[in-house]
């Protein structure tokens, strides 16, 4: 299994963004997903750590349904800024998207102690608005299937002031 995704979107994304929880590379806490393009899916790799336990050998599906969120949200910034003709490390700035719908469905128990595979398949159905199908995997068994409908950040968004 791939462990190492080299151009990831989120190595891109803008100081202002690169805060979430799951995917923010500045989010000292977080757990720092990484999304990129393994062929025409898009691929995050993650190792759960222990304090991701739900039940001894088991991992929280909490953190199963933010790693969804966050390659789904990922995948559709990667695939516009594609269709845009851009690539990761072209120097573009990719858009950002934000999630209006998560959809989780746990397909069997994940264990722990092993890296978990994120695959995502997108799907455009609107200029502003994208679908990701995400399947998790542990080794080679499908964990958990997902959908993100996301939609590209508006323009007018400013972080806001503390």
């Amino acid at each position: 299994m791939e462990n190492t995704i080299v151009n990831a979107v989120q190595d891109i994304y803008p100081d202002d963004f690169a805060w979430c929880y799951g995917c923010g590379r500045l989010n000292e806490d977080g757990h720092h997903f990484r999304t990129g393009w393994q062929g025409d899916q898009t691929l995050t790799v993650y190792t759960p750590r222990k304090e991701h336990t739900a039940i001894p050998g088991f991992v929280y599906g909490g953190l199963i349904a933010s790693l969804i969120d966050c390659h789904g949200t990922g995948s559709a910034a990667l695939a516009l800024h594609r269709k845009n003709g851009h690539e990761v490390g072209d120097g573009a700035e990719p858009p950002r998207f934000v999630t209006a719908s998560l959809k989780v469905d746990f397909v069997k128990p994940t264990p722990d102690g092993v890296p978990l595979k994120a695959v995502g398949t997108v799907t455009e159905i609107h200029p502003k608005k994208w679908k990701v199908d995400v399947e998790v995997f542990a080794s080679d068994a499908v964990c958990a299937r997902g959908e993100v409908v996301a939609v590209v950040m508006p323009s007018t968004f400013k972080k806001q002031d503390s």
